[in-house]
């Protein structure tokens, strides 16, 4: 499998199959600075009488450790309670979007879910999916719990924002909360290989980067104020000429999975690449973060004498190792003190599992961890700092423990 992919051709091969409780809310522990050699872990299985169909994402909403929510490929969200020895008895269909999510293109389907901050509150769900109507395209709508039966009521589904994809790959998909409260949504170049529209470089559209808005003071949203188009009309069609105000930062290949260091609020985004580097960055409002005129540090368009006005990676790796980056999490949990600080990443090809300590600079080389038979979709992050990887190729869930 060559860089061209995210999800491509590997993920629609894959058969499909099928812990401890935390505490609600977490205060991370100070850190040695800089941090030491990253210990020996190990990824054992949990909650193994569950198994899922393609799982995308998983997570627990704010402030409330006792129960999982894990997204299907497909466009169904399923809720678990947080115990070993869950059963799939007490898994609850959460909610049901199959009726509009397209999950036949490889890399589409339901691919990400955020739980609004105030979640607790208001019962606001964000996902993300791919959607055909006169064609393909990204959709991230706003959704609220069903007071009554406590599952989501798909019906109340308000679009926020529609991007069309030129083809079926490279659709990005995630949506996170920052520690701004803001929303993050990742999209990729629109697909196809080589980047076909050049829409790495264009930012007259929101393809390519990873976009910020404010989805509490205004219908559908607003633009935070120190967005780096902020001011400009709206064109998340990119039909407009100025630069698009939802921009966060820009030049991205595929950036599939981020996150954010609960500690510093530094934001982590993983590139997938294209034929031979897989990317890490650690990501800053208005930076350009090169593609499609560089693959990680690399020159692609051109070859040579490419353009070096943008951001290189804080590490990389080659298609010697792995061909389709997943990023994960700076570990800030307290059952592996000897993790705390590294940022852990994965290989959706290769199952490896490498480290890097959140204060690299860049061009550190990565250590390995660990070389799994994992088809690494997702890593997942407890509210108590725990770090869990989903297997699409098994649909089983497992756990970053100390080896």
């Amino acid at each position: 499998m060559n860089g061209n992919a995210c999800l491509t051709a590997v993920l629609a091969l894959f058969s499909l199959a099928a812990c401890d409780s935390g505490s609600d809310s977490f205060n991370p522990p100070d850190d040695p600075e800089p941090p030491g050699e990253p210990p020996a872990i190990a990824v054992d299985p949990v909650f193994t009488q569950l198994a899922f169909d393609q799982p995308l994402a998983m997570m627990q909403p704010p402030g409330d450790s006792t129960r999982w929510f894990i997204v299907e490929k497909a466009g169904i969200v399923r809720e678990f309670p947080n115990e070993a020895d869950a059963s799939l008895s007490d898994v609850l269909v959460f909610a049901d979007l199959t009726d509009r999510v397209d999950s036949s293109p490889a890399e589409g389907g339901l691919l990400g879910m955020a739980f609004h901050p105030d979640f607790a509150s208001n019962g606001e769900v964000y996902l993300s999916y791919t959607r055909s109507v006169a064609g393909l395209e990204s959709v991230v709508s706003r959704f609220v719990v069903d007071t009554t039966s406590g599952a989501l009521d798909v019906a109340s589904e308000e679009i926020l924002l529609t991007v069309p994809q030129f083809a079926g790959n490279h659709n990005g998909g995630n949506v996170v909360f920052g520690p701004d409260d803001f929303l993050y949504i990742g999209l990729g170049d629109g697909g196809g290989s080589g980047d076909p529209q050049e829409n790495g470089q264009d930012t007259t559209n929101v393809l390519a980067a990873i976009l910020r808005i404010d989805v509490d003071s205004a219908t559908p949203y607003a633009i935070p104020a120190d967005n780096p188009f902020a001011g400009n009309t709206e064109c998340p069609q990119g039909t407009g000429t100025l630069d698009c105000p939802e921009i966060f930062a820009w030049g991205f290949r595929n950036p599939w999975r981020f996150s954010f260091d609960r500690q510093t609020d530094e934001l982590w985004v993983a590139d997938v690449g294209q034929n031979a580097w897989e990317e890490v960055d650690r990501v800053e409002i208005s930076e350009n973060y090169g593609w499609d005129e560089r693959e990680g540090a690399h020159c692609f368009e051109p070859a040579t004498n490419c353009s070096t006005d943008s951001v290189d990676p804080i590490t990389e790796y080659g298609h010697d190792v792995g061909g389709s980056i997943t990023g994960g999490y700076v570990y800030r949990g307290g059952d592996i003190p000897a993790l705390r600080g590294f940022y852990l990443f994965g290989d959706f090809i290769s199952g490896r599992i490498w480290t890097i300590s959140a204060d690299s600079q860049q061009g550190v080389l990565p250590d390995e961890l660990i070389d799994t038979n994992l088809g690494i979709a997702s890593f997942a992050e407890s509210n108590d700092g725990e770090i869990y990887v989903l297997d699409i190729s098994g649909g089983r869930i497992h756990r970053i423990v100390a080896n």
